[in-house]
């Protein structure tokens, strides 16, 4: 059975190679099968990453890639992001030792991290998340999404941006109306092929 990036085990079995474009590079990645999309670049994925318009960020952004799975959406903000430092976090320990080999193969430098003990490290360090990409695990159910965006979201610098794919079936309008009711502005920037691609940011405080 094929496992989110959220599930903290994947099976044991064997590896294998494949060629997957992502951005317009081509990459050679390890996975396996029992993590997320192992032999090819999922739909969702393909779809934020087409849509995300890699703002320019100042050397000093902090990046994260929020259920990294295999590591493609880390991969490509390393591409295109070389000075800034980026953090791949998942659950899943496969998944995380995949993302390390596939971007050691390509020649990046990620810090790849566990989900829980990556946000300790964060708010322990009050450090402040100036971008965000995910396509977060709706099947997870509704009571741990919310959590684990809230405890993410919460994280953004007052100006950090987070990107998130989401499939219009599965709930994509009825998770933008749950972020809006937080307090965070929501904006649809594109959709394709039944996902939607939402930047999600804090709203501004009213002036005193």
């Amino acid at each position: 059975m094929v496992q989110h990036y959220f599930s903290s085990e994947a099976p044991d079995l064997p590896r294998t190679w494949h060629d997957i474009e992502i951005c317009g590079r081509n990459y050679q990645i390890l996975s396996q099968g029992g993590v997320f999309s192992p032999t090819q670049l999922d739909k969702g994925t393909a779809v934020l990453l087409r849509k995300f318009p890699f703002p320019p960020l100042p050397e000093a952004a902090r990046i994260v890639d929020l259920g990294c799975g295999w590591g493609p959406i880390s991969l490509a903000l390393a591409a295109h992001y070389p000075e800034n430092k980026i953090t791949a976090i998942d659950v899943n320990p496969v998944a995380r030792e995949l993302t390390k080999i596939n971007a050691e193969n390509a020649g990046f430098s990620l810090e790849v991290l566990e989900e829980e003990s990556a946000r300790q490290l964060f708010q322990k360090q009050e450090t402040s998340i100036d971008l965000l990409l995910s396509n977060p695990p709706i099947r997870i159910g509704k009571t741990a999404l919310h959590k684990l965006l809230s405890d993410w979201l919460a994280l953004l610098s007052p100006h950090g941006q987070a990107f998130l794919v989401v499939q219009k079936n599965l709930g994509a309008d009825s998770l933008a109306a749950w972020l809006r009711s937080g307090g965070y502005t929501v904006e649809k920037i594109g959709s394709a092929k039944g996902y939607r691609v939402f930047q999600v940011g804090k709203e501004s405080l009213p002036a005193e």
